[in-house]
């Protein structure tokens, strides 16, 4: 048990550098989303082979259109930071200023919970970019309590880290296993969820 423990931990941290690394341009980070999602469902599964020759495999495979898919969401987030920005200077009435932050916070939420779907989504199915937001809103809702517990997997170290950096080495943890740490975590979620749709997953 303690070798097979060394050995996942050792498989975490050789993702995590893999995933850190091919983002540094940061136009290829939707890329290396796809590729460490796709990475992590296959260790899940039991069908990964060799952690680098998948990792990046499913980089190259993916990598114009996860590209797109990543530049789609950052635009999405962009829209609601701008949208954010302008209620909160608005000079209006403090009713109506409550209202549009209420209408604000239920499409920030709505729009978070999709975007937690795309990437892995995109990373077992090959469908086109369309397909892929559309399949990964209507999963965000029809899989609502796993898009939650999902959310809180990736939501809670984001807070620890903003908080109580200490607790996470001031970003080391990040650094050498957070990123693959979660797409594990999460990928034991998507394993269950995908085999509903393909059954030769």
């Amino acid at each position: 048990p303690l070798m097979r423990f060394l050995g996942r931990f050792a498989d975490f941290m050789l993702l995590n550098l893999l995933f850190v690394f091919t983002s540094i341009p940061l136009v290829t980070l939707g890329a290396s989303v796809t590729a460490l999602n796709a990475t992590a469902i296959k260790q899940v599964k039991g069908d990964d082979e060799s952690l680098i020759a998948d990792y990046f495999d499913a980089f190259k495979q993916n990598f114009r259109q996860s590209t797109a898919i990543g530049l789609i969401a950052g635009g999405l987030l962009l829209v609601l930071g701008a949208w954010y920005v302008v209620i909160d200077n608005l000079n209006i009435d403090e009713l109506f200023r409550v209202l549009l932050w209420i209408v604000f916070s239920f499409v920030a939420f709505r729009v978070a919970l999709m975007l937690l779907w795309p990437f892995p989504y995109h990373a077992v199915f090959d469908d086109n970019i369309r397909t892929v937001f559309r399949n990964a809103r209507l999963m965000s809702l029809r899989h609502l309590p796993t898009s939650l517990m999902m959310a809180v997997v990736l939501g809670l170290p984001i807070l620890v880290t903003a908080f109580y950096p200490q607790y996470v080495g001031y970003g080391l943890l990040w650094l050498l296993v957070g990123f693959s740490a979660i797409a594990y975590a999460n990928a034991t979620f998507f394993v269950r969820i995908f085999a509903l749709y393909a059954h030769d997953f």
